[in-house]
């Protein structure tokens, strides 16, 4: 039998931490809900030493949504830097961060960079890590869609897209946090590689949308200019299981 574990969940009310808190319970795990709302505050300090006593692991799935560059890298950076800094000095085993698929390769964009600074400071922290590297969310195709909409139309960079379920990223952030301590970065992503034009397409079908869409590789991505490959994995990566017409379907 596995052994029981005690994982502290940084951002466990939001829509990845809420369903990696559920999935450590129903495996008979410890999930403490660490946000804000409950006086943890990785950014401020507030309430991690008590968060993170007898604790063996801990997800970060803490988020700030800014294009203030400024703003968002300190979030980020600092509250890794506070985080790490506490679970050395509570013993903990491991932490695991959720990151961006080739974030390093996109910080044109501010909130890229946010992403990448927490990178560098847990994997510089001394603290044993897993940095788990995401594509995008099924459930962030609405606000593509809606990003790239103007005049009765959608157009969207002419790359690859792959996008995976919430649920299947959080089942690995646990399975990560649950396993050894891999001290680098993994990708993650889901079932079907295909050009990003073509979910915008299956989405807006399912909706009953007519509006047409549109590839054009001038167009980039939140400011950051991309290839063909730039949000998707270019090497060996983890895969998830629900596909766009599942998601869609549930």
């Amino acid at each position: 039998m596995t052994k029981i574990k005690k994982v502290v969940v940084i951002g466990g009310t939001g829509l990845i931490g809420s369903k990696a808190v559920k999935l450590l319970q129903d495996a008979g795990h410890e999930a403490v809900v660490a946000s804000s709302r409950n006086g943890i505050n990785a950014y401020t300090g507030e309430g991690l030493q008590a968060a993170l006593a007898g604790v063996d692991a801990v997800i970060d799935v803490s988020n700030m949504m800014s294009f203030d560059k400024d703003v968002i890298t300190d979030f980020f950076g600092t509250s890794s830097r506070n985080l790490t800094s506490a679970e050395q000095a509570a013993g903990v085993y491991n932490h695991v961060t959720l990151s961006i698929v080739n974030a390093d390769q996109l910080a044109a964009n501010p909130y890229m960079a946010g992403k990448l600074t927490q990178e560098e400071a847990v994997a510089s922290s001394g603290q044993a890590y897993t940095i788990v590297r995401a594509t995008q969310f099924h459930e962030f195709i609405e606000t593509l869609t809606g990003a790239y909409a103007a005049d009765g139309a959608v157009k969207v960079p002419d790359i690859d897209f792959q996008p995976i379920a919430a649920t299947d990223v959080a089942a690995a952030l646990v399975q990560a946090a649950l396993g050894e301590p891999k001290n680098e970065t993994i990708d993650l992503a889901g079932p079907e590689r295909a050009p990003f034009g073509s979910f915008i397409r299956a989405y807006l079908d399912a909706k009953g949308d007519v509006r047409p869409v549109t590839a054009d590789a001038a167009v980039d991505y939140f400011g950051a200019p991309v290839a063909k490959g730039s949000l998707v994995p270019g090497g060996e990566y983890i895969k998830g299981q629900i596909t766009i017409a599942q998601w869609l379907k549930a």
